[in-house]
């Protein structure tokens, strides 16, 4: 795999007010300003309407944050995205998820020990990710579990993170320093 496509932006290239939000934002994530935020930012409007629209699914979403960081892990290793992985795996400590948890995210459904309620949200990332569609069954028992809203946000939540390991590998962007 080639090196990043489109590099970072500094300040004059991504502009004053995202490049303090970037900044920000490593100073949270104890890293360089995130590399996602600075090389997306080159496309200013697209990347403001883009951060609106994730916060909405992550932090601000109706599901608990530790089941939102066990979609996001398993969207990420599933689709190989260090980026996301390293990312997320600070993000999930914070929401409550260790290291047992990270192991049995990797393995998925059949590893066991998840909740009758992650084990439905987990099978439905799984159907997601292999189909692009959850099968009538699994949504059955998934909805046993969350409302309209949540399953909404659900499948949202798994589908943004499948585009964003596309985008993240497409344009090369490497994990955060």
């Amino acid at each position: 795999m080639s090196g990043q496509r489109i590099d970072p932006g500094g300040r004059k290239e991504i502009g004053l007010p995202l490049w303090l939000f970037a900044r920000a934002g490593g100073l949270v994530s104890r890293t360089n300003p995130p590399n996602l935020f600075t090389t997306l930012g080159r496309n200013r409007g697209l990347f403001r309407g883009w951060l609106s629209f994730a916060r909405k699914l992550m932090p601000f979403g109706k599901l608990p944050r530790r089941e939102s960081e066990i979609v996001i892990l398993r969207v990420a290793h599933l689709r190989g995205s260090e980026y996301e992985w390293k990312h997320h795996l600070r993000l999930g400590r914070r929401a409550g998820l260790g290291d047992s948890d990270f192991e049995r995210i990797k393995t998925g459904p059949g590893a066991g020990g998840w909740s009758p309620r992650e084990l439905a949200i987990l099978n439905a990332v799984e159907d997601l990710h292999e189909g692009q569609d959850i099968s009538d069954q699994n949504w059955t028992e998934l909805t046993r579990f969350l409302d309209d809203k949540e399953a909404i946000e659900l499948v949202m939540l798994a589908a943004h993170y499948e585009m964003l390991a596309t985008v993240i590998h497409t344009l090369r962007i490497q994990p955060d320093a």
